[in-house]
């Protein structure tokens, strides 16, 4: 889990994801116009709810992931918390990359003027992105393939 920010035609929102490691699946995402922690317990409590809980949830240092809230809510369900080191960007590689994907095949296409207009592209991104948009490591399979184990379609005969 990851924030990252948007830029929008005025100002910027930042955006959280939880995000699959595995299958690089987002998982669920908010997006918020402050750094206080409420929107990421809210996408962190949003996964737990739709897809169960992780024997580990990794994130970086961020104050939102220190906060007295945040550790609570992976404390009480038993959840075993891994941060990444100071400057490791490696650690959050994944995340990362969806950051870049983001910004560059959708974000920095359309200039957004509010805030739902920005949650609107996003969401429509990231079905996408975890629907239909094949990667490379997960051998030309999309997320939601890897994540739900699903059969790889078969292209149609010219």
């Amino acid at each position: 889990m990851d924030i990252s920010y948007i830029p929008m035609a005025r100002g910027f929102v930042y955006l959280c994801a939880v995000v699959d490691w595995f299958s690089r699946r987002v998982l669920s995402w908010k997006l918020s116009i402050t750094l206080e922690a409420a929107f990421c317990i809210e996408a962190v409590e949003d996964a737990l709810a739709r897809y169960g809980k992780p024997e580990i949830f990794n994130t970086d240092q961020g104050s939102q992931f220190t906060s007295v809230d945040f550790i609570k809510l992976l404390k009480d369900a038993e959840i075993s918390i891994s941060m990444d080191g100071k400057g490791a960007w490696r650690d959050n590689v994944f995340v990362e990359r969806l950051w870049r994907s983001i910004k560059y095949e959708e974000v920095y296409l359309h200039a957004y003027k509010t805030v739902s207009d920005a949650r609107l592209g996003i969401g429509r991104y990231l079905a996408f992105y975890n629907g239909r948009r094949p990667h490379s490591s997960l051998d030309r399979k999309t997320p939601d393939q890897v994540y739900f184990n699903q059969p790889q379609p078969i292209p149609l005969a010219a």
